[in-house]
């Protein structure tokens, strides 16, 4: 009886390794893995996606996966990669600094392979579920944390109230992800009356707009959030329903100003931060930006068409750095905080022209009234925005939402526009 039980767990084993339904569906399985690890931890994020990556390889169609690297949404992710690779032979820091340059920008690979695999898939929208249930939880662990703060991971960062794992600008960024995205599928339940479930979506949505009022919200996603909601407004919803929807927020809004003393502490940081840098030359947060940002357009124009090469960043701020030590201009660092500048100082022209393409034409991708459309667009939208104030695309968790949300979707609305030609070729 046991060599039979033996015999047939090794028999569906073996088909399984035989298969590549089976092997398609281990890849789906470690990107939901690298979805719902992402909020939480880095490294766990890292294995799951290296392991996505190894179980395509045994019976990915190499010839095929080839020709779709030749469109431009794969082309130009590969294109600002092999940038960062060849801007190693101009630059004038050392090899190390030159090759841990590159890094950031090697994620970006993974979008080519993301799209080819999911437009084969049916299963990218449960990597998105996975990241709104893990995002769910961390938002109640978030909470947790604020009524207990000894439960917390990070206890000795700054603004680490309500933290558990990570920071505030990780979160910040999450916890609006999904509540803007969550806004799509409220209004098209409410359009087929599908009112419970529209609740539940909807309170979801309320309780990540609470948690950033009430516990900690980045200076970021405070800007950045009007944004994604106007884009959400003036694409999917008639301009009456915009006013209403918009004049409840600045309900809301006036509720949270004057309930909760965090956002009042936020908000008055930009005023008193500018004043302190502006007058005293204090490396309060938004003084220290806007002395990277005079400094990096400096070095932009020292080498504006191919920039001063990967890694070149530290030593020119290096190189640059005057006044005394409690001082923004004495201030070193090889991440300018925005991610035109970064590569604007790297690779000068060609990079920025390389790096607004790429967004360019992701946005384009998703021209559409699907879900999948509206996450993508969504994840491109915030990327550009909150990349004025940081270098996203290259920080490893942003970046990766980026890679991981632009990638699924992507390659969802890619089989769903292969699906309807294959329909339309089937009719004619």
């Amino acid at each position: 009886m046991t060599e039979l039980a033996r015999e047939s767990v090794w028999g569906t084993v073996n088909r399984r390794l035989r298969s590549p339904a089976a092997w398609s569906e281990t890849v789906d399985l470690f990107a939901i893995l690298t979805a719902a690890s992402l909020p939480w931890s880095t490294s766990l994020a890292a294995i799951f996606n290296v392991a996505m990556l190894i179980c395509m390889m045994p019976f990915l169609d190499l010839r095929d996966f080839l020709e779709s690297l030749k469109r431009p949404i794969c082309a130009l992710p590969i294109a600002l990669f092999v940038l960062a690779l060849v801007g190693t032979l101009w630059s004038g820091a050392p090899w190390g600094a030159r090759l841990y340059a590159v890094n950031p920008t090697t994620k970006l690979l993974v979008l080519p392979v993301l799209f080819y695999h999911f437009e084969r898939s049916s299963r990218g929208h449960l990597v998105f579920i996975a990241f709104l249930v893990s995002c769910a939880l961390l938002s109640v662990m978030s909470w947790l944390v604020f009524l207990h703060p000894t439960l917390s991971l990070k206890p000795d960062e700054p603004n680490s109230r309500g933290i558990f794992v990570k920071n505030y600008i990780d979160q910040s960024q999450e916890f609006t992800l999904c509540a803007v995205a969550l806004a799509f599928p409220i209004v098209k339940l409410l359009q087929q009356k599908r009112v419970w479930l529209a609740a539940l979506l909807g309170a979801i949505a309320l309780s990540f707009f609470v948690n950033m009022a009430f516990v900690v919200i980045s200076r970021t996603a405070l800007v950045t959030v009007p944004i994604m909601l106007a884009v959400f407004g003036l694409l999917h919803l008639k301009w009456r329903s915009v006013l209403i929807i918009f004049a409840a927020l600045a309900v809301l809004a006036v509720l949270a100003w004057n309930t909760s003393s965090k956002l009042h502490t936020t908000i008055e940081t930009f005023s008193t931060q500018y004043k302190l840098y502006k007058e005293q030359g204090i490396p309060t947060s938004i003084g220290l930006r806007l002395e990277f940002w005079r400094k990096s357009l400096i070095f932009f124009a020292e080498a504006p068409v191919v920039g001063h090469g990967t890694g070149s960043t530290r030593g020119l701020f290096e190189q640059a750095a005057t006044g005394g030590a409690y001082q923004a201009s004495s201030e070193v660092i090889g991440n300018p905080h925005n991610q035109t500048l970064n590569v604007a100082v790297q690779w000068g022209v060609i990079g920025i022209i390389i790096l607004y393409a790429m967004w360019g034409l992701h946005l384009l991708l998703f021209r559409g009234d699907a879900l999948a459309n509206w996450i993508g667009l969504l994840v491109v939208v915030q990327n550009i925005f909150t990349s004025l104030f940081n270098s996203h695309l290259f920080d490893f968790h942003e970046g990766w939402m980026y890679v991981l949300g632009v990638g699924v979707a992507g390659g969802m609305v890619l089989n769903s526009r292969r699906a309807g030609r294959s329909a339309g070729e089937a009719r004619s």
